[in-house]
């Protein structure tokens, strides 16, 4: 089942929620986007991209703009990965360039060997190693950030060089699940601390739900960031699992969002392996029945740069 939503421009004015971006640390952290080790490239591209991120470039695709005249979009894409969606938006917008960034260099490898076999596609992939990005200022009509860190502070500083590099008017798509998502983990995840009376663990949860944007306060910091014409679509979507097993060891929670859960939670090791012990466990007790299924809360904002 999928259920679909869209704030405007014109009603995110005087919401709640804004983040003061003058607040936001402008220092690279290695949680801002983590490389993949060479083995685990080529399984992002089979299984994370088509199982979960695809859900992410299909909204993101339905709320791209192409250019006036075609074969004009300059694409920058933050965080890379294996070059997805490149073909995709090659569809979308016509013939274009584009340049993508990413921290590892074994995704980039296969993002290269993609685009080559992509018409009408003329692609550089250039490694990331903090920001500013290796991007040249106002050189680009659209900026396409896919499934940035769930912290504000890692999130702010996509926004801010997007907003450097793009030419004015140009478009910034950034896709990323909204507050809401992953609540079967987080239900899960309150009765293990209840359980065991562990506030520290029910304190990290409570504050780790809390960093996911709002659709409105997600346009109020771009528009902070000198976006204008800001509006954010969203759709809830579920991500199957058979066991808890599967859940943990699924390519999607190993490599994309247990780093990112576990950042998050801000706990020490041990309580996060106690933690997600329970949760395996756990899904396997209420859903012995049948499968399991996370529901995310997909969400795209699109801003164009003053």
């Amino acid at each position: 089942m999928t259920s679909r939503g869209r704030i405007p421009a014109h009603d995110v004015a005087n919401t709640g929620g804004f983040i003061d971006v003058v607040a936001a640390r402008e220092r690279v952290e290695h949680s801002v986007v983590s490389p993949l080790a060479p083995g685990d490239a080529a399984i992002f591209e089979t299984f994370v991209n088509p199982r979960y991120l695809r859900h992410f470039g299909e909204l993101l695709l339905d709320m791209v703009s192409p250019p006036s005249n075609p074969g004009d979009a300059i694409v920058a894409h933050y965080g890379c990965r294996t070059g997805f969606p490149e073909r995709l938006l090659v569809e979308q917008l016509g013939p274009m360039r584009l340049v993508g960034t990413d921290p590892s260099l074994a995704a980039l490898e296969l993002a290269r060997a993609k685009a080559a076999a992509i018409p009408d596609l003329s692609a550089d992939y250039r490694l990331f190693e903090g920001f500013p990005a290796p991007l040249p200022d106002q050189a680009f009509t659209h900026a396409v950030v896919l499934h940035p860190p769930g912290r504000a502070a890692s999130r702010l500083l996509f926004v801010k060089d997007a907003a450097r590099v793009l030419v004015p008017g140009g478009q910034l798509l950034l896709a990323l699940p909204l507050r809401g998502s992953f609540g079967e983990l987080a239900d899960l995840l309150r009765e293990h601390a209840t359980k065991f009376d562990q506030k520290k663990v029910s304190d990290a949860v409570e504050a780790a739900v809390a960093l996911r944007p709002t659709p409105e306060s997600l346009a109020e910091e771009m528009e902070a960031l000198g976006f204008v014409d800001v509006d954010v679509d969203f759709r809830a979507v579920s991500i199957p699992f058979q066991s808890g097993r599967d859940f943990l060891e699924d390519p999607t929670t190993r490599l994309l969002l247990l780093p990112e859960w576990q950042m998050n939670l801000g706990l020490d090791d041990s309580s996060i392996r106690i933690a997600f012990q329970y949760v395996r466990d756990a899904i396997d007790r209420y859903w012995s029945e049948g499968g399991f299924e996370l529901s995310v809360v997909v969400g795209c904002a699109r801003g164009h740069r003053g």
